[in-house]
């Protein structure tokens, strides 16, 4: 099968030919700007590759409701252009092929399931920490979804009790996103994360918020695997840091192996490296092609 994918961020827009066993072929990476100039680029790379289905992991919020007569939209994203867009329609009326669409963290943690850490796993959570906070999850091979779809990267969290930063998120005060994205960073500290690597109290309070949802999720979702990456996790010292503070915000109270003994390899980065999102885009396709089989 030749599959194509799209992993549809705010900033870029990947693009990839692959097949059903999580192959690329060829790959193509433009800016994302306004939707009258990226997606005619997009369509002249997929329209000569004899695609049998797409794939998107697109920037959201977007709408996931097959019954809805906004279905495959860009809904009220703070990227203007894209707001009301409907992604999904301008690839089926141009290509006229079964489209998969998902949320982008819905699409890494798909891709993370078939083919990298959650592998064999019944259910895995993929959270990225960077601009903002995403979290996608996947039960039994397929992304969750419900109402809408997850949006645990604004979850509560307890504020530090010296901290004074009042969060970035215009409609939480104390959401992890708010709190701890890379914008809450730089706008606690002034500057930016990768200027703060040496100062060990940037990262402590960092995973303070992070080990917080991360045990939240534990307690909610049970997972057999979480996946932590995007920009603010490349600060090595922040695994570690938020494995002990998760341990200690559990007490012992789940009390697997996988946990008490062998955390290291439960709370871990992707197995597959930056590829997660456009692999699980290949994957929607996949899913989508198989439905009309």
């Amino acid at each position: 099968m030749i599959i194509g994918g799209i992993e549809a961020g705010g900033t870029k827009m990947v693009c990839a030919i692959g097949n059903e066993k999580g192959e690329i072929h060829k790959r193509f990476t433009i800016p994302t700007e306004s939707p009258e100039v990226t997606i005619p680029a997009l369509i002249r790379f997929f329209e000569n590759e004899s695609i049998e289905a797409l794939g998107i992991g697109c920037f959201g919020p977007i709408d996931l409701d097959i019954s809805s007569p906004t279905y495959g939209s860009i809904t009220s994203s703070p990227k203007l252009a894209w707001r009301n867009f409907n992604i999904v329609k301008a690839f089926q009326d141009a290509l006229k092929i079964p489209i998969g669409f998902d949320t982008d963290v819905n699409g890494a943690a798909l891709g993370e399931a078939v083919w990298g850490a959650g592998k064999d796993c019944e259910s895995v959570i993929y959270i990225t920490i960077g601009t903002g906070v995403g979290v996608g999850v996947c039960i039994n091979g397929l992304p969750l979804h419900g109402l809408v779809h997850p949006e645990a990267g604004h979850i509560l969290v307890t504020r530090h009790q010296q901290d004074t930063y009042e969060g970035f998120c215009p409609y939480h005060d104390n959401c992890l996103e708010g709190l701890a994205a890379g914008p809450a960073i730089e706008g606690r500290w002034r500057q930016k994360g990768h200027e703060l690597s040496e100062r060990d109290e940037v990262w402590e309070l960092e995973a303070f918020y992070i080990a917080q949802a991360v045990t939240n999720y534990i307690l909610t979702l049970s997972p057999n695997k979480i996946v932590l990456w995007g920009g603010v996790m490349h600060q090595p010292q922040l695994f570690p840091a938020v494995r002990e503070k998760v341990l200690q915000n559990l007490g012992g109270y789940i009390r697997h192996e996988d946990i008490m003994k062998d955390i290291d390899n439960y709370i871990i980065p992707p197995i597959l490296g930056e590829d997660p999102g456009i692999l699980g885009a290949i994957r929607l396709g996949y899913l989508a092609l198989e439905k009309t089989l």
